[in-house]
């Protein structure tokens, strides 16, 4: 089903396609930009809904609020009001230690907690090869990248490339995809616009396997070289930067297809997701301006891709490139194709294994009946669902100090936050939802930018071409080090420091890094303390 943003239908060839869309509240519109037109005049963009969440509507007057507390402040002399508290009400403190990013939420409530500390037990829970005496632990693999959630996201941080040999890349995947024709995409119901036609490798699936069961080969070892980069900065400072180049060694099943493109991707933090996901659609396609209809050179695009979970096409949420709608859907893709657990919405025992694959796919499965036929039932996604909706965003540090101020309006000044949008309020939910209505501090606009040829990996993912990135939220990124062990950033984790993060920008972000590098060291530095104080 095409989807325009300048406003016309193309008309659908299949009329039960058109109901489904109809259904979900994806129509072009022409609504102003606080109602989920896009921003400063540019073309007419998508309403899509929040099928997910149980919405409550904003009253006019809580719109005007949610206005005036999220508008870009004219004073940098001060701390912003409730700025400490990034994650609103469910902010906790910063521990200065490694469980920093593993706390729960600070208002959930007693019963909530219940089902935070019951999934954490299951995000950590290391999964064994079936069958196994125990039912609620087997069905790993036959082929995967990790025997846990944990041991990809340790201390719920973030993934790090491989350092060094005999180092794996456990915290590190290698995406795979291979162009095909248009038509391809064109014929299938769910095809929306802007969709590039790519599809997994045919004897490795959509990414590669790193580790297997015994009597299985593993899929591949990763092979990561570097090139040093000099770059003189001002005031005789300079940094250098390193350019990865990957590779798939040991090839367990024979050749990827000739036209494979790889992506390596770090796993990303975890806290805050919930609030991410409560977030309206409507305000961040508010952000976009695809055309750059106010000439500033940034061009946000929204991702919208089909939800396996909803059936539906859905914003974009979550990933590098924004491919997955919610957190429920992120969970299970991860429980399938990087642990090899089926769940209800990917039932298949084998995870990623292909047709021909066939040793993988004729393996022994861990699905039982006692769990409606799947490795992790309902019940269990649910749980590690709510634990990754609850891990709480630890409060900013030093907000007061006058280094992290100057950095803040330097920040503003060069134009980091036109993508690294500072606030929201989340929508007004049902219930006892502890995303429910809260100022929060993500600094991400949730949308795809072109970042330049420097970090393009020639990928393409649903509506993102290879040169486009989701904004990365910035909330908890000066906690990394002493959450993760290190300071590797990026989708990749090629900068080894933030300053080395900005200076790869490129793209929509050219002007902005050359801005960084052409600015007083004093300057840069400060710019560095403010990062270092989300």
């Amino acid at each position: 089903m095409p989807i325009s943003t300048r406003g016309a239908w193309t008309k659908p060839s299949n009329a039960l396609l058109l109901a489904v869309l109809g259904a979900a509240g994806l129509f072009p519109t022409n609504l102003p930009a606080d109602q989920g037109g896009a921003r400063d005049g540019a073309a007419p963009w998508l309403a899509l809904g929040d099928p997910h969440l149980d919405v409550i509507p904003r009253t006019d007057a809580e719109a005007a609020r949610i206005a005036a507390v999220t508008a870009w402040p004219e004073d940098f002399s001060a701390a912003w009001p409730f700025e400490a508290n990034a994650g609103g009400a469910g902010t906790v403190a910063a521990r200065g230690g490694p469980d920093d990013f593993s706390q729960p939420a600070a208002n959930l409530t007693e019963g909530q907690g219940l089902d935070f500390h019951s999934g954490d037990a299951l995000f950590g829970r290391l999964w064994v090869s079936p069958p196994a005496s125990t039912i609620a632990s087997d069905g790993l693999g036959p082929l995967y990248n990790a025997r846990s959630c944990q041991r990809c996201h340790p201390n719920d941080g973030r993934g790090h490339p491989p350092e060094g040999a005999g180092d794996s890349a456990v915290s590190m995947v290698l995406e795979v995809a291979v162009p095909t024709g248009a038509a391809a995409l064109a014929e299938l119901d769910r095809y929306i616009a802007g969709t590039h036609p790519t599809a997994p490798d045919p004897t490795y699936g959509r990414q590669l396997q790193e580790f297997s069961l015994v009597g299985h080969p593993a899929e591949y070892r990763l092979e990561v070289s570097y090139e040093e980069i000099e770059l003189p900065l001002s005031g005789g400072e300079s940094a250098t930067l390193r350019r990865p180049t990957y590779s798939a060694a040991d090839l367990g099943y024979g050749p990827l297809h000739p036209d494979a493109v790889l992506s390596p991707r770090i796993a990303p933090q975890m806290i805050g997701l919930g609030l991410l996901e409560a977030i309206p659609a409507q305000d961040i396609l508010a952000w976009a301006d695809p055309e750059d209809g106010d000439g500033d050179g940034i061009s946000g695009r929204a991702q919208v891709v089909w939800s396996a979970e909803f059936d539906q096409p859905m914003l974009g949420r979550f990933g590098h490139k924004a491919g997955i709608a919610t957190i429920r859907e992120q969970v299970s893709d991860a429980f399938a194709h990087d642990i090899g657990i089926s769940s209800p919405l990917f039932p298949a025992g084998y995870g990623d294994c292909t047709a021909r694959q066939d040793s993988c796919i004729g393996a022994v499965h861990g699905g039982d009946a006692a769990q409606s036929g799947f490795e992790i039932d309902a019940v269990g996604i649910d749980l590690v669902t709510f634990y990754s909706r609850s891990l709480a965003v630890p409060s900013r540090r030093d907000v007061d100090d006058p280094g992290v101020l100057r950095g803040r309006e330097i920040f503003y000044q060069i134009g980091c936050a036109s993508c690294h949008r500072p606030s929201y309020v989340t929508h007004r939910l049902a219930g006892q939802n502890p995303a429910s209505f809260q100022l929060i501090w993500p600094y991400s606009d949730l949308l795809l930018h072109d970042m330049g040829e420097g970090l393009a990996d020639n990928r393409p993912e649903g509506r993102a071409n290879g040169r486009e990135w989701r904004t990365a939220p910035l909330w908890g990124i000066g906690l990394t080090e002493t959450v993760s062990g290190h300071t590797n950033f990026l989708h990749d984790g090629r900068a080894r420091s933030l300053l080395e993060a900005v200076l790869w920008h490129g793209g929509e972000a050219e002007a902005a890094r050359d801005a960084v590098i052409d600015m007083p060291p004093q300057d840069r530095a400060a710019l560095i303390e403010f990062l270092e104080s989300l």
